[in-house]
């Protein structure tokens, strides 16, 4: 089989930069809606590596399928069974296409959280146990998401995804640094007027290792200490459900009031249970490549002069012990074009209008991560 380069080129960091597979290491290949020949190249690769694959198909429409009838007495023996094969492995790369992101869009919200309560402890497993990646996979879709030919889509995806990620290792060891150091975050912008407090949390970069697309840090606020409100000005989509307008306003780091274009269902999502309405994540993007949001998150997260603020689990390790189903990071853009915005931490101003202004974070600007200068 003739593979495309660009395919076996994702296929080596994939294997490599992101996942380090070593020989004997067993890596599980999920793909969803992917072409053959990309699910072969990280075959390839894997096996180049001495390591071994295994491989998981999935259809978007079949999986609905399954959805729209769950239950519980079916899906907890599934969820046994994935959670036992997870368990065995040591790595897993996932693949994520979709020709409809609004496939699952009529799967009632109690069937959604039902599989996904019984599947979140494989979800804890990888996340918690494995090295691991996920990604997207460029479709006709996500062009017309990001208003843009299927060719040009493509094009940007194989750059945005092959991105010399090594070169943001700097800048983002810095602001991690800084995050550690840091007790109150102020963070201001149209309709937005945040405080809350990172104190002990700790931070995280992410450069290609987890997700890719990457280029972010994150942390997480102390659990009861967000005040204020938030106007979110990306559209999203979660749980096959698009929203729009979100604003959520805190008390105590409660979320007390929610809205959005689609309310009644933004609040359904947020009453999954006890920690849906507490804040799992905060974390600043700045990948150079990203600048529009295209309602994929593992792009728009990293939309350069963006953050983004997840109602929902808390990440292990960098953290405030917040336990939920839902992880819903929802962004917010400040470039002036998107109509600017502060982030202050401890005071002191960090990043205006989406670009960072002490010189230790000047290499986080996109000037710099695109080898301008």
């Amino acid at each position: 089989m003739i593979i495309d380069p660009r395919y076996l080129q994702l296929a080596e960091g994939l294997t490599g930069f992101s996942t380090a597979l070593k020989a004997g290491e067993r890596v599980l290949i999920d793909a969803f809606d992917v072409p053959d020949a990309m699910v072969i190249a990280l075959i390839r690769a894997t096996r180049a590596r001495g390591a071994h694959p295994y491989v998981q198909l999935h259809r978007a429409r079949v999986s609905r399928e399954m959805s729209l009838g769950a239950e519980e007495k079916q899906f907890a023996p599934h969820a046994e069974i994935e959670l036992a094969r997870m368990q065995k492995m040591d790595a897993y790369i996932a693949l994520r296409g979709s020709e409809n992101i609004f496939e699952a869009s009529d799967v009632p919200s109690d069937r959604v959280q039902l599989v996904s309560r019984l599947m979140k402890p494989v979800l804890d497993h990888r996340v918690g146990k494995t090295k691991w990646v996920v990604l997207r996979w460029p479709t006709s879709a996500m062009a017309q998401q990001a208003s843009m030919s299927t060719e040009a889509f493509e094009d940007f995806y194989f750059n945005v995804c092959t991105l010399d990620y090594a070169r943001m290792v700097p800048g983002m060891k810095a602001l991690a640094d800084l995050m550690k150091k840091t007790d109150r975050v102020h963070i201001t912008g149209p309709g937005t007027d945040l405080r809350f407090s990172i104190k002990g949390i700790g931070a995280q970069p992410c450069g290609g290792l987890r997700n890719i697309p990457d280029g972010e840090v994150f942390s997480c606020p102390v659990k009861d200490s967000v005040e204020g409100f938030i106007q979110y000005n990306a559209p999203t989509v979660y749980l096959g459900a698009s929203f729009d307008n979100i604003r959520l306003e805190f008390k105590r780091g409660k979320i007390v009031n929610a809205t959005s274009s689609n309310t009644k269902r933004l609040n359904e999502i947020l009453d999954s249970d006890d920690g849906a309405r507490y804040i799992g994540e905060f974390a600043i993007g700045f990948n150079p490549h990203i600048l529009e949001p295209m309602r994929d998150i593992l792009f728009d997260e990293k939309i350069a002069g963006s953050f983004h603020f997840t109602p929902g689990q808390a990440y292990d390790g960098v953290g405030n012990g917040n336990k939920s189903q839902v992880h819903w990071d929802m962004v917010c853009i400040q470039r002036p074009d998107y109509g600017g915005g502060e982030i202050r931490f401890d005071g002191k101003l960090i990043r205006k209008d989406g670009t960072f202004v002490p010189k230790a974070l000047h290499k986080l600007n996109p000037e710099y991560l695109l080898g301008k200068r």
